[in-house]
């Protein structure tokens, strides 16, 4: 596993499993992003924290805690297989609710920043309604 990490971001290299992963953090909140390598490479560790969060930002994302002081805390999982990307995740428990798979479905047909997740989300959808694994 190969990491780089800044003020406010983190990225790995899953040699492993041959994917790329980043953290973008922000008072006590974090996104998830699954990057490619060519965002991974661009990434330095002395990269101004916004440069570095508006490249990951390109990537698709896979899993949002947002835990700031206008509402109550709540995670969002968009791919289940964040921490395959995102290893150092595996230890986490945030605070909060967690959107239900309906809620998520919902949110990834809406929003148009989540376009990256529709096929991931449609399969998993699926899969439930026919009890396949």
């Amino acid at each position: 596993m190969k990491m780089k990490e800044g003020i406010g971001w983190k990225a790995c290299y899953n040699d492993e499993k041959g994917v790329y992963g980043a953290e973008v953090m922000f008072q006590g909140s974090w996104d998830l992003y699954e990057i490619t390598g060519a965002i991974y490479d661009r990434l330095a560790p002395n990269m101004a924290g916004g440069e570095a969060e508006k490249l990951i930002q390109t990537g698709r994302r896979l899993y949002s805690h947002v835990n700031d002081r206008y509402n109550p805390p709540y995670t969002i999982v968009l791919d289940d297989d964040y921490a395959v990307y995102c290893p150092w995740m595996v230890a986490s428990n945030p605070v909060g609710k967690t959107w239900s798979e309906e809620m998520t479905d919902v949110a990834v047909e809406l929003f148009e920043s989540e376009k990256a997740n529709r096929e991931q989300r449609r399969k998993k959808r699926e899969k439930r309604k026919t009890g396949s694994s």
